[in-house]
């Protein structure tokens, strides 16, 4: 019996980071979007910003939602908003990641 890769999908057998990669490409504005939102919290003086809030908060406001926009993914969006953002650092928390 095959066992799973921790961090992969089985029906596409890509990574989380790789799903992440390809979903970020087909849809920049969602990005865009939890960086203004991040940049709004943080100048209205919110100490310490989720990134899981603002995802629900994301879906609320597009009339549609996004297809894909996996749970798994705040984490690595969270790390994207801290590379182009180093300053906001002690605004949201990381963890140590466990899957790929």
């Amino acid at each position: 019996m095959p066992t799973a890769v921790p961090g992969t999908n089985r029906a596409s057998g890509r990574t989380i980071t790789e799903q992440f990669h390809a979903f970020d490409a087909h849809h920049p504005h969602v990005y865009r979007a939890l960086e203004h939102m991040a940049a709004r919290r943080l100048t209205e003086g919110t100490p310490r910003v989720s990134l899981k809030n603002l995802f629900e908060d994301l879906r609320r406001q597009l009339p549609n939602g996004v297809a894909g926009l996996d749970n798994n993914f705040t984490a690595l969006y969270a790390r994207r908003l801290l590379d182009d953002h180093p300053h906001w650092a002690d605004a949201f928390e990381l963890r140590r990641r466990r899957a790929a």
